[in-house]
C-alpha cells in the first residue's frame, strides 16, 4: 500500500477541501493514484486528448497552451502548483482536453482515473460537492463574461481579449498573434493596435516581440 504521506499535498487542492488526513488515508486505500515526475519541456496532455483522468500538479510550473479554432493565434499561460487541469472536461458532451499542457520546470503530478473519480464521488459527499462547485464556478464565470460592459478603449479591448481566453486573470502569459489578426479580433486597425501595444511596452506592462506579446504579470494590466 502506498504511504499517505506521499499524497498529503492533495489536501491543499479544492477537490479535497474539508477532508482530514484520516479521510485521505482511506482515499488511498480505495483508489490507485499514480505519481509521476516529469522533466522540464515535456508535454503530458495534448489538445483533443481524451479526458479520462484528472491530473493534479503538486509541484513545479506548467504551460497551458490554447489555440484558436483556425490556429490563427495561441495563448500560453504559466500555471503554478498546486492545480488541477480542466476537471470540467471529464464529464459532459465533449470529454476531451481543449489545451496542451507542457512542463516549464520539473513537475510532480498525481493522476486519478475517471473510474476512481466516480468511486470517490460515490464514497465521499465532500469530494462530490467540491467537484460540482468547481464545475459550476467555471460555468458561471464563462456565462457572465458576455454580460459585462463592453470595453471602448483599445487597451481595454486588448486586455479583455486576453482575459476571456485565460484560465485565470493573473500570472505570466504569452500571446502569439499577428497584429492584423489582433486588430480584427478587437475591431481596431493594425496601426491603432500597434500604437497601444507600444505604449503598454514602454510602460513595462508587456514585452513585444515579432508576432508575440509577453505579459509578465497579467494582474497588473487589470489595475491600469
Amino acid at each position: 500500500m502506498t504511504s499517505p504521506d506521499n499524497y498529503t499535498a492533495l489536501l491543499e487542492l479544492p477537490l479535497f477541501l474539508g477532508m482530514s488526513k484520516n479521510d485521505l488515508a482511506s482515499v488511498i486505500t480505495l483508489i490507485k493514484p499514480r505519481i509521476s515526475v516529469i522533466a522540464k519541456g515535456n508535454t503530458f496532455i495534448k489538445e483533443n486528448d481524451v479526458c479520462d483522468s484528472l491530473y493534479f500538479l503538486m509541484s513545479g510550473k506548467v504551460n497551458a497552451i490554447s489555440n484558436s479554432d483556425d490556429k490563427g493565434y495561441t495563448l500560453a499561460e504559466v500555471v503554478n502548483a498546486t492545480a488541477i487541469f480542466q476537471p470540467e472536461r471529464i464529464f459532459g458532451l465533449k470529454q476531451r482536453y481543449t489545451k496542451t499542457f507542457q512542463t516549464v520546470t520539473e513537475c510532480k503530478l498525481i493522476k486519478i482515473s475517471k473510474a476512481d473519480v466516480m468511486k470517490l464521488s460515490d464514497e465521499y459527499e465532500i469530494f462530490r460537492l467540491n467537484l460540482l462547485n468547481i464545475i459550476c464556478a467555471l460555468s458561471q464565470r464563462n456565462t457572465r463574461y458576455q454580460w459585462r460592459k463592453r470595453e471602448t478603449s483599445i487597451r481595454g479591448k486588448i486586455v479583455r481579449f486576453i482575459e476571456t481566453r485565460s484560465i485565470r486573470p493573473a500570472g505570466e502569459k504569452k500571446l502569439t498573434i499577428k497584429l492584423e489578426t489582433l486588430g480584427l479580433e478587437i475591431g481596431e486597425s493594425r496601426l491603432n493596435t500597434s500604437r497601444e501595444l507600444h505604449k503598454m511596452h514602454d510602460s513595462g506592462l508587456i514585452i513585444m516581440k515579432r508576432n508575440e506579446i509577453i505579459i509578465p504579470a497579467f494582474e497588473k494590466l487589470l489595475m491600469k
